[in-house]
């Protein structure tokens, strides 16, 4: 028995590394192929029936194996985007740094990539930190699994054989819970600077370690993130804030070092009193709303995640005798201008926070003509939500937070007699056995949403 142990372990040794993927049956990864998007497996079909090759790839592969339901799909395949595009009715060829399709179906796009290959020598296109800013050159399998930032994400799954194909062992380190870089990592970040907050992020996800030689070089080149475009730097954010483990992916940034030129405000925020208690209310009930498959919005995640700044700001103002709606307005300008300077928040977000913000400096002065006009508002039920957050954070009266509640969420007759006994309990008028005096109002204008939405809600 020992010889024969021997004798394959020396065999193995001068064999040389293995050659070709691992594909592996589903008793080895246990994807339910019925959790896979039709619409991917219908493109897919579609490419071989046409004589391409064509995987799901990437994070819904990667998602579909420790048992999360990924939020999109993309297809790969060896065929080119212009002979991508005739094979479907509704197809666009998008992009600059990397040319794909969106394939459409509905309110669902299947992203389809063509494989890509390592540059040759002088195709690619860099600054002067190493970062490709465009590559195009389309190659084999083998060598698009190669390009792949992480091993986790270079798997490759066939919805007809339902099979996984693995080149480089992500499967292995996807059930260890380890986020592996493929290559060399200092190069490898130096081409997307964008790939450390990926590794952040998968890690906080996943609940996984980062690799000790991913890891190492991250807090020397965090200030490559300075070079990276501010509205990918906006997306990315988001995909932290919105990846159901928001907090921890925060407190990770902090730890290797990637906060101070990615998100910098967060030094300041956690340093506010009662800043990072706040800020973990909040990013708490938004991963409660990812996890649930509810949406999130934006515009309230940054709302919270800077409110303790124009909170600081607006107090220190009215304490120097200015008016508390004119002196929120001033708080939140300044935040605001700060902050985007640093990151690219798109317009209609900032209207959306400044909306949610401004509301809140009338829910504790208010009479019920302005009532009426405050439930018109569009971003009604979201700055209701925040004051409920607040109130949790116990900076406003619960009690006021919930009244505010309860007249979003009721009928359009029940907000009548919610005004009129609120507008009675102001001037102490109650008819005998504490019943309120009811009088003739008009209706509002239009109805205004009652739809039941939650903090951290997309109205």
């Amino acid at each position: 028995m020992l010889p024969e142990t021997i004798k394959k372990f020396v065999a193995r040794l001068f064999s040389g590394a293995r050659s070709g993927p691992q594909r592996l049956p589903v008793e080895k990864h246990g994807i339910d192929r019925r959790q896979v998007s039709r619409h991917a497996i219908k493109v897919c079909e579609v490419l071989r029936q046409h004589g391409y090759e064509a995987y799901v790839v990437g994070g819904a592969v990667r998602d579909l194996i420790v048992g999360l339901q990924p939020k999109d799909f993309d297809v790969a395949t060896n065929a080119t985007p212009e002979q991508i595009k005739p094979l479907f009715r509704r197809a666009r060829i998008i992009g600059r740094r990397f040319r794909l399709v969106h394939v459409v179906f509905g309110p669902e796009i299947i992203e389809t990539s063509t494989f890509r290959a390592p540059s040759s020598e002088g195709a690619e296109h860099t600054d002067e930190h190493g970062r490709i800013l465009r590559d195009n050159e389309f190659g084999t399998h083998a060598e698009d699994a190669a390009r792949r930032d992480f091993t986790l994400n270079a798997l490759y799954y066939d919805p007809l054989t339902e099979e996984v194909i693995d080149f480089h062992n992500g499967v292995a380190d996807l059930k260890k819970r380890i986020v592996r870089m493929i290559g060399d990592p200092e190069r490898r970040y130096r081409e997307d600077p964008v790939r450390m907050l990926r590794a952040v992020r998968f890690a906080a996800k996943l609940s996984a370690e980062i690799e000790p030689a991913t890891l190492a070089p991250i807090r020397r080149l965090a200030p490559l993130i300075e070079h990276v475009p501010a509205s990918r730097l906006f997306d990315e954010a988001l995909k932290l804030l919105t990846c159901g483990h928001a907090m921890d992916c925060l407190r990770k940034l902090r730890e290797v070092g990637l906060h101070q030129d990615f998100l910098p405000l967060l030094d300041v925020v956690f340093n506010v009193p009662e800043g990072e208690h706040f800020v973990d209310l909040a990013l708490a009930r938004t991963d409660i709303r990812v996890r649930g498959g509810k949406p999130v919005s934006p515009s309230f995640l940054f709302a919270a995640l800077l409110w303790k700044l124009v909170y600081q700001r607006w107090q220190a103002l009215v304490e120097q005798g200015g008016h508390p709606t004119q002196t929120l307005l001033d708080a939140a300008d300044s935040v605001l201008d700060e902050q985007s300077r640093k990151m690219a928040i798109q317009r209609r977000f900032i209207a959306d926070i400044r909306e949610i913000w401004f509301m809140q400096a009338r829910f504790d002065r208010i009479n019920a003509r302005a009532i009426w006009r405050m439930l018109e508002q569009p971003r009604f039920r979201a700055a209701v939500d925040f004051l409920q957050l607040r109130a949790e954070a116990r900076e406003v009266d619960s009690v006021m937070a919930q009244w505010w509640m309860d007249l979003a969420n009721a009928s359009p007759e029940e907000r009548i007699a919610m005004v009129d006994a609120y507008q009675a309990s102001q001037r102490g008028e109650r008819a005998a056995g504490g019943a309120v005096r009811k009088r003739r109002r008009r209706r509002p204008r239009r109805q205004p949403g009652s739809g039941n939405v939650e903090a951290g809600s997309k109205e």
